[in-house]
């Protein structure tokens, strides 16, 4: 990890800790039920997601590893240009899950050499495209609406791919 992300970590660790410290107190403060309650429900919350997160982190470690140098540079690299861009979308639209899926997936294309474009045209395509997602949104909103829906999400990924890289670029110099 560069030193400039490690630094990044752990600040986010520091105002995650200060934050709970902060919200304990002022739980504590409202009585130990809210307290302990919130503790109980927090618990909860990490023991139904941690088995999610250790096979999310081995997927994305393996995924690291696996994926051949040459084909991040060729495929997903500042190089591929708006193909890159494209695939990155393909591939976030059928990752299935929630972030604790699609981001370690994301932080090991990105430490594997693929571009911010396509890091964040990843990203936006599978939180605006994601194919697991239609069956609940026909259920819950009909085709119609359905159809629209994602007919005027469709170019958007792209764009901020594209936006994203641009950016990125431009900060470089």
């Amino acid at each position: 990890m560069r030193k400039k992300e490690k630094n990044n970590m752990n600040g986010t660790v520091i105002f995650l800790a200060v934050t709970a410290f902060i919200l304990l107190i002022i739980a504590y403060m409202q009585g130990r039920e809210v307290c302990f309650s919130g503790l109980k429900i927090g618990g909860k919350m990490f023991i139904n997601i941690f088995p999610l997160l250790i096979f999310a982190f081995i997927v994305a470690g393996l995924a690291q590893v696996l994926l051949p140098k040459q084909f991040i540079s060729n495929w997903l690299s500042n190089k591929a240009g708006f193909k890159g861009i494209l695939i990155a979308c393909a591939a976030g639209a059928v990752t299935p899950g929630g972030p604790y899926v699609s981001f370690p997936i994301a932080f090991s294309l990105y430490k594997s050499g693929a571009g911010i474009g396509c890091v964040v045209a990843y990203l936006a395509a599978w939180k605006m495209w994601m194919i697991a997602g239609i069956p609940f949104e026909i259920a819950f909103l009909g085709p119609r609406i359905t159809f629209f829906l994602r007919a005027s999400l469709l170019i958007f990924p792209p764009i901020i791919g594209l936006i994203a890289g641009a950016l990125s670029a431009w900060t470089k110099t």
